[in-house]
């Protein structure tokens, strides 16, 4: 059984840099594409960045690119997202997935961001 917990998020001013992590479980993490996704109020679930099994592949959407990082940690278990420069426009509940599956994502964590 697919178990996935975000956590990390918070109110940040703009420009402010917040890190989510995402602590997996009940699946053999190392060995699946993870994806992180954001759903502002209002709007629908965007998928904002993917990491491969390995790591060592990563893709963007343009409104982050430059700004996000995803990286993770297999021997954690742990997913994480890292946003520097952080815009108004960024604020949504922030989720974690297996690459193309959205109903294994987390409970999700409120970022917020605002002056």
């Amino acid at each position: 059984q697919v178990h996935l917990v975000e956590s990390g998020g918070g109110l940040v001013q703009p420009g402010g840099s917040l890190r989510l992590s995402c602590a997996a479980s009940g699946f053999a993490f190392s060995s699946h594409s993870m994806t992180w996704g954001r759903q502002a109020p209002g709007k629908g679930l965007e998928w904002v960045s993917t990491i491969n099994s390995g790591g060592d592949s990563t893709t963007y959407v343009d409104s982050v690119k430059g700004r996000f990082t995803i990286s993770r940690d297999n021997a954690k278990n742990t997913l994480y997202l890292q946003m520097n420069s952080l815009k108004p426009e960024d604020t949504a509940v922030y989720y974690c997935a297996l690459q193309g599956n959205s109903r294994t994502r987390g409970q999700g964590t409120q970022v917020t961001v605002s002056s």
